[in-house]
């Protein structure tokens, strides 16, 4: 199976859109500063566009993780999914967040990365055990919401959902990778 071919958006030229699409939009535009690629898939969904949009303007706004954890847990998750726009994307914020090189050659390869920080070795344990069938040792569990709490808990899986379904709507309607 081959990834070429076209992109699968379908925009929809403005004079065609419901009002409950422009209002998506607004919402979109207001909470992130721009109508992100991924909030053009989901205007064929309005509802689910407004709700992606209020938990991913959260997440990445709004809750007790920082940036750099934030971001940590987007490319973890994109490379999963072999996201490459996704991983792209967010790697290009975690360098300019001071993550070093070989952190993130580590993910890509799928090994594990030097991680100083007992809050960044939480994220990472969490998002590599979720990819896991069942619910992962008590050990890693224990040790994320001793780090993290249950509020950090809470929002990182979130986040990994959430950027599930953005790696997987954009790998699937074969967005372009962005120039590194």
């Amino acid at each position: 199976m081959s990834d070429a071919g076209p992109v699968r958006i379908l925009e929809i030229p403005p004079e065609q859109l419901t009002d409950e699409q422009k209002a998506g939009i607004e919402a979109v535009v207001g909470g992130r500063g721009r109508l992100l690629t991924p909030y053009k898939i989901w205007i064929h969904s309005p509802k689910v566009m407004r709700a992606m949009e209020t938990l991913g303007t959260f997440l990445n706004k709004a809750g007790s993780l920082s940036e750099r954890e934030v971001e940590l847990g987007i490319v973890l998750i994109a490379q999963h999914w072999k996201g490459d726009y996704v991983f792209a994307a967010h790697v290009k914020r975690l360098r300019e967040l001071g993550v070093a090189e070989g952190v993130i050659d580590a993910i890509r390869r799928g090994a594990v990365p030097d991680l100083a920080s007992p809050r960044e070795r939480a994220i990472y344990d969490i998002a590599k055990t979720v990819e896991q069938p069942g619910p992962g040792p008590d050990e890693v569990f224990d040790r994320a919401t001793k780090v993290l709490g249950r509020n950090g808990l809470a929002e990182l899986l979130a986040l990994l959902g959430y950027y599930s379904a953005v790696a997987m709507a954009m790998k699937l309607h074969r967005v372009p990778v962005p120039a590194a």
